[in-house]
């Protein structure tokens, strides 16, 4: 659609736990590039994931129907910068993988749940997000145009019902957004073939619906397949009003970091007490729950009034401490910088860190919170790096701080 490159994906099976995996065959050493929010590189008018000439553009079909057939694992090579837009609409893509017949194999699937309503907002777009126990969407779309006018649609979303009321919508657009939309180098192989093509009255070339309402139904579609970058099936009840894939993106984000993941865990506490020296009641960190290379690491600190610190700061109105705070960071970051060295005897080895810079703290932990730490990685050389982390509480940013830190022998 937008790249005008020719490519064939293939789909093939995956080991539990690896998630969905792109990798590009037309590339020297084939890179790969998971279908993480963390990859997501452009997205005005799709999705695009990756870096430089490894960038996929246009992904949220695809990856609409891999989530409509709850896949957990997979990898899709290409043969090029973009799948084959087809027809414009998912339902390709989800036939070929029933064709397929999708196995179990093994492993804990990750669910995303949502404890507690929320919203998130980004230019035009709106969503509101509650606790459901399966996956359901409310989506409401306006534009000035007689064939859309306003449009509403609620759907569950499991296979059976996506493939009949979301799977065949075809994506659209306008004849007098072409011409600026092609100076930036997008929708070069756009057609009435692969798309609803709108003038100011109709459908040019004399095209038809498959529904009155089909423009709602891509766009719930949309929600579907961006959503699959957070890498979770997702439980809960999204409202979203003009939806757009960059709305879509900070919808993804926001569940990520305020909903509850569920599933087996990247690292349970055995393989960080494997990693970190720290012990009873200087081990703060109870799981890590995303491994990304070496780049990228989160961890949980689930918060109890239990908390030996509790005793003696603020008893009667327990919060914990800020250093605290930043040490369980620090310790989710040491097991970012000790992934560097995999492989390698770690037994002799420790973390110090250097140096901290930036640290803010935006609101208390109290008991009953669980802390989410992010920590990107920005810099490594040789045994020393630069992280940058955060923590939230149900979304909300409660620290942050950038660290420096090096690996020493004992």
């Amino acid at each position: 659609m937008h790249t005008g490159a020719t490519t064939e994906a293939t789909f093939l099976p995956a080991p539990a736990g690896q998630g969905i995996v792109f990798r590009r065959t037309d590339l020297a050493g084939k890179p790969e590039v998971p279908a993480r929010l963390t990859e997501v590189e452009a997205v005005e008018r799709r999705t695009a994931i990756g870096r430089g000439e490894a960038t996929i553009h246009t992904v949220e079909h695809l990856l609409a129907a891999v989530a409509a057939h709850v896949i957990d694992d997979l990898t899709i090579e290409l043969t090029g910068p973009e799948p084959p837009i087809l027809d414009g609409s998912v339902q390709p893509y989800f036939e070929a993988l029933a064709k397929a017949e999708p196995a179990s194999v093994g492993g804990e699937a990750s669910v995303l749940t949502v404890q507690a309503p929320f919203s998130v907002t980004d230019k035009d777009a709106g969503y509101l997000v509650a606790p459901a126990k399966s996956f359901r969407l409310t989506v409401s779309i306006e534009w000035p145009h007689p064939l859309i006018g306003r449009q509403t649609g609620n759907y569950d979303v499991t296979a059976e019902s996506f493939a009949a009321e979301l799977a065949p919508a075809r994506t659209f657009g306008f004849t007098n957004e072409v011409a600026d939309l092609q100076a930036k180098g997008l929708i070069k192989a756009a057609s009435a073939a692969n798309a609803i093509v709108l003038d100011d009255h109709g459908i040019v070339h004399g095209g038809k619906l498959r529904w009155p309402d089909e423009f709602v139904r891509h766009k719930a579609a949309d929600i579907v397949g961006d959503l699959a970058l957070t890498g979770a099936r997702i439980q809960a009840h999204v409202v979203a009003t003009r939806p757009s894939h960059g709305g879509n993106i900070a919808l993804a984000r926001a569940l990520v970091r305020a909903g509850r993941r569920t599933g087996m865990p990247a690292m349970d506490i055995s393989k960080i007490m494997d990693y970190l020296p720290h012990r009873y009641p200087f081990l703060l960190v109870d799981r890590i729950i995303e491994v990304e290379g070496q780049k990228r690491i989160v961890g949980i600190k689930n918060v109890t009034i239990n908390e030996p610190f509790f005793q003696g700061h603020f008893p009667g109105h327990p919060i914990m401490p800020g250093v605290l705070i930043i040490e369980a960071m620090a310790q989710v970051g040491g097991m970012l910088l000790m992934s560097h060295f995999e492989g390698q005897d770690i037994a002799d080895k420790v973390v110090y860190f250097m140096s901290l810079d930036n640290v803010k703290f935006r609101r208390p932990v109290v008991p009953g919170d669980q802390i989410r730490f992010e920590i990107e990685m920005v810099q490594f050389r040789g045994k020393t790096c630069r992280m940058k982390g955060a923590g939230y509480v149900d979304g909300q940013v409660v620290a942050e701080a950038e660290m420096m830190a090096m690996v020493v022998d004992k």
